[in-house]
């Protein structure tokens, strides 16, 4: 039996890329399910990058950095938002949202350049890979493997179902 007071929070790992449309279609219930469940639920960005997007790598590396200055989230949710814009102006875009937010741009730059945040993308893919991700987003809950890449539909109240059953466990 465990003790709910250590007990984590559930983890939802979201594999998704920031080039991406149905990432972007993704927010609205990624917002909701932090909204309905706070800090019992630990929605985790991971990257997944994929080669048929030009700017992919580049962004999950800039989203990094966002992490490092705390900002991960807010910057991940405004380069999706401007994910097709992101895909005619690449790397200026993330300077720009790096800026717009308030964060250090020339740090992003220099990250870029130096590829200081490449090994926990590479990471991040190959974990992917290795559990059966193939497009984005992708969700991992309690175990399960959601694809959200095909359809959204019922997606959100799946991972609710599951959290629901976790959060009842501990």
């Amino acid at each position: 039996m465990s003790d709910s007071s250590t007990a984590g929070p559930v983890v939802l790992d979201v594999w998704c890329e920031l080039q991406c449309a149905d990432c972007h279609t993704a927010l609205a219930d990624l917002r909701a399910l932090r909204a309905r469940y706070g800090d019992r639920l630990d929605v985790r960005l991971r990257h997944f990058p994929l080669d048929k997007h030009r700017h992919s790598f580049a962004a999950a590396q800039a989203a990094e950095e966002a992490v490092e200055q705390g900002q991960g989230w807010a910057y991940a949710e405004a380069v999706l938002a401007r994910h097709a814009e992101l895909a005619d102006r690449g790397e200026p875009l993330l300077l720009e949202v790096a800026r717009r937010l308030g964060l250090d741009d020339e740090e992003f730059d220099t990250a870029l350049i130096d590829g200081r945040h490449t090994l926990i993308v590479d990471a991040d893919q190959a974990e992917g890979k290795a559990i059966g991700v193939t497009g984005t987003p992708t969700y991992v809950i309690g175990g399960e493997r959601l694809d959200g890449g095909k359809s959204q539909d019922g997606l959100r109240e799946r991972v609710e179902e599951i959290a629901d059953r976790l959060l009842a466990e501990v």
